[in-house]
């Protein structure tokens, strides 16, 4: 059974690759998709969050990394995926996910979603936060991969004070 867990991934992090790293264990194959929105302002490239995720994944045999612009359900469609995976972080996380999946199984009857609770520890972490703390000094190797600490420290050095979080 093929599934997809999409994501900006801006950038990855621990709470991510919880998940990741379970659903690989409960689904034959996993795409790994990093969506393009082009409302929202990324402060890594395309091709820096796939190259991140890549570096961090290595490890798990039956994923398939991509990318795509444009509805996640087409996305589905083309490539046969039986299930959507969505991370939950807390309560706070759950509503606008079930309107997702709703609007999701509307538009494709035959494709599920599948909610997965990270574990404790990283519940609290999003992509955000990780910048905000990595922007005034904070110390970020708990929450991500040494890859990206180290590519965000070294992005956040060159530009102080001009990049989005």
């Amino acid at each position: 059974m093929k599934a997809i867990y999409p994501g900006s991934f801006d950038p990855i992090t621990l709470g991510h690759l919880d998940i990741i790293e379970r659903a690989s264990k409960l689904f034959s194959e996993i795409y790994i998709v990093v969506m393009e929105n082009k409302r929202k302002k990324y402060t890594f490239s395309l091709d820096e969050r796939i190259e991140m995720i890549r570096e961090c994944t290595g490890h798990i045999d039956n994923l398939k990394i991509d990318f795509f612009r444009g509805l996640l359900i087409e996305y589905v469609k083309n490539n046969n995926i039986d299930v959507v995976i969505r991370g939950l972080r807390a309560v706070t996380d759950f509503e606008y996910e079930l309107q997702m999946a709703m609007a999701n199984k509307e538009m494709c009857p035959n494709v599920d979603t599948v909610f997965l609770m990270t574990d404790k520890k990283y519940s609290f972490i999003s992509s955000s936060l990780v910048k905000e703390v990595a922007y005034y000094g904070g110390d970020i190797s708990r929450w991500v991969p040494k890859n990206v600490e180290k590519k965000l420290i070294t992005l956040l050095s060159k530009n102080k004070g001009g990049i989005d979080i």
